[in-house]
């Protein structure tokens, strides 16, 4: 891995308009920020694990997608590691302060070497935080314990699991805990059915149940309550979002009503940019409301556009990880990434967290996307280069959107959006 003297990315605006100002408010009010976030968890403690993505228009910095089972540990910077297994401590001590042994349950694509050696770096973080760690499979077809190599050689043991009654463990290993690292995007197997141990992030927000849209409720909520504080408009922060049920891409059900929905908030959009004097083309993203991996998701300039697909387009927008057919799409404000590598690829920021604390990050990277296209796609790579700089230490004494305090930022944002996926847990936890 790359460390800190690689080139950072950089952006190509100028900064001008309302994004250097929301910047400064920011790093203005570090000690009111801070404040309130503390307020926050401790009325809602976040999840063990989340990463944001975020995008960077020079006008406006805001999440697009919220994953609580990251899959890109092993692309942190591992200067950051001592802070991450802080992180796992403090995390488990204000919520599992008995726990001694841990479980990890992995995606069932266990032969990706790179997924292994976020797995490998994963483990690797809680078991020097201090803790016994195994991983357990959930994929029904091992029966026996297995070795696996990761990218970088190391080897990892996965094991079947074994449930009797409420418990879940390995042969001889009964863990306190349980970590999910599987977005149980075909599922929720029977196996995860009712245990008496606490499993964190909780089972209902996988993605075979888990809505973008709802996630989205949440961080409006969490956004307006916070620019109230700062005193910015919470668009800054937060894309313009609307969902539509019911829609059928190869039969076409549905898709009438979609461009409807997509003309009225691309409307919504050029209010706000009218408002602050943006003279970009908007468009809007249509994706699918559950699902992972960048797939069922395409730009949008205009509702006419969904009438005029080919059947490989309408293919690929019908279904999502696992084959799951897509019937349900959130309709998420475009946010253009200013950001590029020093070769001209557009680049965006994904912010690591561990409990309420920001971790690390790295850059999707992709060189044949536009600023205006989805990176998550075949095709991307993640710089090796990893944050350069925490995203927890603005500095006073350098200007607004050098590294420091543009991470700062970045910082913010991301814990906002795990702040919206705490509430989702807690919402969760009610309806049980």
């Amino acid at each position: 891995m790359l460390r800190i003297n690689t080139p950072v990315p950089h952006l190509t605006t100028a900064l001008s308009g309302p994004l250097q100002p929301l910047e400064a408010i920011i790093l203005s009010q570090v000690a009111t920020i801070e404040s309130w976030f503390r307020a926050r968890w401790q009325e809602t403690p976040p999840p063990i694990t989340s990463s944001v993505d975020l995008r960077h228009a020079g006008f406006k910095i805001a999440p697009v997608d919220t994953n609580l089972f990251p899959a890109g540990f092993n692309n942190l910077n591992p200067d950051f590691f001592p802070l991450c297994i802080q992180a796992v401590q403090s995390y488990l001590h204000d919520n599992m302060p008995k726990c001694t042994k841990i479980l990890v349950l992995p995606e069932a694509h266990t032969r990706n070497r790179f997924y292994l050696q976020s797995l490998s770096v994963l483990r690797d973080l809680f078991v020097k935080a201090g803790f016994v760690v195994r991983i357990g499979s959930l994929d029904p077809s091992l029966i026996t314990a297995t070795e696996m190599t990761t990218d970088a050689g190391e080897k990892l043991l996965i094991e079947p699991l074994i449930r009797q009654e409420g418990r879940l463990g390995l042969f001889g290993f009964d863990p306190c805990f349980i970590v999910l690292n599987n977005d149980l995007s075909v599922g929720v197997p029977a196996i995860l059915d009712r245990l008496d141990q606490p499993i964190q992030p909780p089972i209902e927000l996988g993605w075979s149940t888990r809505l973008k849209s709802n996630h989205f409720s949440y961080f409006e909520s969490v956004a307006r309550d916070f620019a109230a504080v700062v005193n910015f408009d919470p668009w800054l922060i937060c894309p313009l979002f609307s969902a539509v049920d019911g829609v059928d891409f190869m039969t076409q059900t549905g898709v009438d009503e979609l461009a409807v929905a997509v003309d009225r908030l691309l409307d919504d959009i050029r209010k706000k940019y009218a408002a602050f004097g943006i003279t970009e083309k908007p468009f809007v993203v249509v994706k699918a409301d559950n699902g992972t991996y960048g797939m069922s998701v395409m730009m949008v300039h205009e509702g006419a556009q969904l009438h005029q697909l080919n059947r490989k387009q309408r293919t690929s927008m019908s279904a999502t990880k696992g084959s799951r057919k897509v019937h349900r799409l959130i309709i998420q404000e475009g946010v253009t990434s200013e950001e590029t590598m020093p070769d001209g690829s557009v680049a965006e920021p994904v912010v690591y967290m561990i409990g309420q604390y920001v971790v690390g990050g790295f850059y999707r990277v992709h060189k044949e996307r536009a600023k205006d296209e989805n990176l998550n796609a075949p095709g991307m790579h993640f710089e090796p280069l990893a944050f350069a700089q925490a995203c927890n230490m603005p500095c006073k004494e350098l200007g607004i959107t050098e590294i420091p305090n543009r991470f700062y930022a970045y910082g913010v944002i991301a814990r906002l959006a795990a702040l919206a996926a705490a509430r989702e847990m807690a919402a969760v936890r009610r309806t049980k």
